[in-house]
């Protein structure tokens, strides 16, 4: 069969993209045609190779996943993305798909998934693993509000750099916008979120599974 979907790969684990390159080159209408690392990396690869669909992880160092996906689309608002997380809560699924990722995939469900996922958004519709929409479902139907969804894809990107214990001068660097703009967004976070000091950021961060504990 000809190859029909051109495939560029972002996850900063490289036995991780060996298995997903395997995993998608099964299938004779799919074919990687650039790896990277992090969300600068995809940002580039992206625009010299122009792919049918890019699978991207979403925690990634530097700019990570979200802010990739934002200025991607920003320039290519085209562009089919898979988003490819260890994140199966709502928040990181919702704040993926506002900022316009395709399809939500797991790295903790089944490999068919990613599979599907990539054929759905090359055909332009969206896709979520089983587990990632059921937890939205049920989020829904308890009324249980995440805090993380009242965030915008920036504020949500802000929040977690500075739960990892960034600083202000870094996170400006790495998004390139002023520290001033990243001091705002701390203020505002704080109000949005209802904390008041670092120590209780980062233990909403871990509570939510934005951070590991």
């Amino acid at each position: 069969m000809k190859v029909s979907i051109r495939i560029v790969l972002i996850d900063d684990h490289a036995v991780v993209r060996s298995g997903l390159r395997r995993l998608l080159e099964q299938n004779s209408e799919m074919q990687v045609v650039a790896e990277g690392e992090s969300g600068e990396q995809a940002y580039q690869l992206y625009g010299e190779h122009l792919p049918e669909v890019l699978v991207m992880d979403m925690s990634m160092p530097g700019i990570g996943g979200l802010e990739s996906l934002r200025r991607i689309l920003t320039r290519y608002p085209a562009a089919r993305v898979v988003i490819f997380s260890m994140h199966e809560n709502a928040a990181f699924a919702s704040q993926a798909l506002s900022a316009g990722a395709r399809c939500y995939v797991t790295k903790s469900g089944a490999a068919e998934d990613l599979v599907r996922a990539v054929k759905e958004a090359f055909s332009g519709r969206c896709y979520l693993s089983p587990s990632v929409a059921q937890n939205i479902v049920l989020q829904t139907m308890t009324g249980s509000e995440d805090p993380m969804q009242r965030l915008s894809a920036r504020e949500f990107e802000v929040f977690r750099m500075l739960a990892e214990g960034r600083s202000v001068d870094e996170i400006a660097r790495i998004l390139i916008i002023s520290q001033k703009t990243v001091a705002n967004y701390q203020t505002l976070l704080k109000q949005k979120l209802g904390v008041t000091s670092p120590v209780e950021l980062v233990r909403l961060a871990m509570r939510h599974g934005v951070i590991e504990k």
